[in-house]
């Protein structure tokens, strides 16, 4: 895929609203998925019309050939209430192996109502992960790798833990262009919020999830930034006119 010449300025990582510095900012992130956590659910599947379940199961469809392995060991990075885990699961193997690791305890609590033995979970800072080097053939992150303080220091994390020619795939969100672009980002900058803050009851979240999106690196971007941390054969397919795309990478 021919991807146009970057035109946002580079970005170490995520940034909310008064975080000066990488710890803070994980800190405010930390603490806005634990006061959302009981309607994260509710207002996901809401805010995205059911098609954010659409995005996990195509995401996971696409490492079929690695889920369907027996021996296969998968880890869900930043996965919140585990859908994307769960997605994982639906296709593995029987007997593959699937993990999923939050720094939210909040977000946790609610994965393991749903997951129960299907998954095993990790409450873990996903840039210092409590794993030894080399120990999953995957490693997939749907809408949480935005959120991480340094995007760098995330990819090097998940190359770290990744065996040789291990997959990684990172789902997020994007900015599509033309006429699809402008409803988007309306929708995303004036109604997502309000929305959000009225189910949720929490102020501040859903405001910063459309600046978050701003901020993340665009394809180009973020593809140099995969090469630099090691990764080969990179690349990315946009979901539903770019709104979201998948980040593909493979450790040689």
């Amino acid at each position: 895929m021919t991807l146009a010449a970057p035109d946002k300025p580079a970005v170490a990582g995520a940034s909310p609203a008064g975080a000066h510095d990488q710890q803070a900012a994980a800190r405010a992130v930390r603490e806005m998925f634990t006061a959302i956590a009981p309607r994260y659910d509710l207002l996901n599947h809401l805010l995205s019309l059911n098609v954010d379940r659409l995005w996990w199961r195509r995401a996971a469809r696409t490492f079929t050939g690695i889920l369907e392995r027996p021996d296969a060991c998968v880890l869900d990075l930043c996965c919140g209430t585990a859908d994307m885990a769960l997605a994982l699961r639906h296709r593995a193997a029987g007997s593959a192996t699937i993990f999923g690791a939050d720094f939210s305890h909040a977000m946790l609590t609610l994965a393991g109502g749903k997951a129960r033995d299907r998954v095993k979970l990790i409450e873990a800072d996903a840039l210092c992960l409590p794993v030894r080097d080399a120990c999953f053939d995957l490693v997939v992150s749907a809408f949480g790798f935005r959120n991480l303080a340094s995007y760098d220091a995330g990819l090097r994390e998940i190359f770290r833990v990744l065996r040789p020619g291990g997959e990684v795939g990172i789902l997020d969100f994007g900015e599509p262009k033309g006429i699809v672009g402008k409803v988007y980002r309306l929708y995303f900058r004036r109604v997502l919020p309000l929305i959000g803050t009225v189910i949720s009851g929490v102020r501040g979240p859903y405001s910063y999830l459309p600046a978050s999106v701003e901020r993340f690196p665009d394809p180009s971007q973020m593809l140099e930034r995969m090469r630099a941390a090691g990764f080969c054969d990179v690349n990315w397919t946009p979901y539903t006119f770019g709104i979201a795309g998948l980040y593909r990478g493979k450790k040689a």
